[in-house]
């Protein structure tokens, strides 16, 4: 990796995109930066217009979640000095990623390169000897910090990111045992986590007095256990959590609803496994694509809702 040109009295202010890869590891990003005393900036919240600004540089075929990540960037692009864009391959056996998050750096640079942004990286291949603590004290030392303080910070980072994490399945486990009806929505983070195109149907099914269920919410380990059980050969991390985690809560649901963007390769194969699980439940599959509003999808919705209601008898 390239060394950022930096002095001990002015480090470059980063980038950080709310797309894609931000919600599995942007609170890591964050603490990371935070305690090398790093200036970072976010980009703002998904709109219509991070969407119609990603599409104006993606290619046709690229999918929705890859379209608002491309927006986020330009949100970005001129506010900052470096915009960091991770790859992410694998963390190991089975623990595989989206091809998009093994290229985000590549695929950013073509896309967005008329912008004349700069970009910071770093690369995760555990089978290939990257680790992503071998991958963060590169990405410290390209930014002028050494090897001690780097695996420092790092470590500070991960406690933190673990912390918080905990502390967030734990307020998801909760919601197991509360009354009423619960909907375990399948999909992932950086679709359902999303303020324009993930959080409207959860708040939707909220204010129509479900409880939701957020898939990728779990205890990783003991869901990545569960799910090779379930399927020995499924290699995409993500997709082996929302299994394990399905199976360890489908005594507790009413409804089961995956959620995709078009076109996902790995979902489309993986939305099979996660319907055979459940069984004489209703389960309702939303594949989204380049929508301007939530008028349909609140239709569909609101008859799901229905549909688990008159099952119930409370209709």
């Amino acid at each position: 990796m390239k060394q950022v040109s930096t002095t001990a009295s002015r480090l470059p202010l980063i980038g950080i995109p709310r797309g894609m890869p931000y919600h599995r590891f942007g609170d890591l990003w964050k603490a990371f930066f935070k305690a090398l005393d790093i200036q970072y900036v976010e980009s703002e919240p998904t709109t219509l217009r991070t969407l119609e600004e990603g599409t104006a540089v993606a290619l046709d075929e690229t999918c929705l979640a890859m379209k608002l990540y491309l927006g986020h960037v330009m949100n970005l692009a001129g506010k900052c000095e470096f915009i960091l864009v991770p790859g992410i391959k694998s963390f190991g056996r089975n623990r595989e990623y989206c091809p998009h998050f093994e290229g985000l750096y590549d695929l950013v640079r073509n896309s967005c390169r008329d912008s004349r942004q700069k970009l910071i990286t770093y690369q995760v291949d555990e089978p290939n000897g990257m680790s992503e603590a071998d991958a963060f004290l590169e990405l410290g030392k390209a930014l002028g910090f050494g090897g001690r303080e780097v695996k420092k910070a790092y470590q500070t980072a991960k406690r933190e990111e673990q912390q918080r994490w905990q502390k967030r399945v734990l307020l998801e486990n909760a919601k197991v045992r509360e009354s009423g009806l619960k909907v375990f929505l399948a999909g992932h983070s950086y679709v359902l986590e999303d303020p324009y195109v993930g959080k409207p149907i959860r708040n939707f099914l909220e204010a129509n007095g479900v409880t939701v269920l957020s898939g990728p919410v779990t205890d990783r380990e003991q869901a990545m256990k569960n799910s090779g059980v379930l399927s020995p050969g499924c290699k995409w991390e993500i997709n082996r959590e929302l299994l394990g985690n399905l199976a360890l809560k489908k005594k507790n649901i009413d409804g089961l609803i995956l959620i995709s963007t078009f076109p996902c390769g790995s979902d489309s194969m993986v939305n099979e496994l996660l319907t055979r699980q459940i069984d004489s439940m209703p389960v309702l599959n939303l594949v989204l694509d380049s929508q301007s509003g939530m008028a349909g999808i609140e239709t569909r919705l609101e008859s799901f809702v229905d549909i688990i209601r008159f099952k119930r008898g409370l209709m």
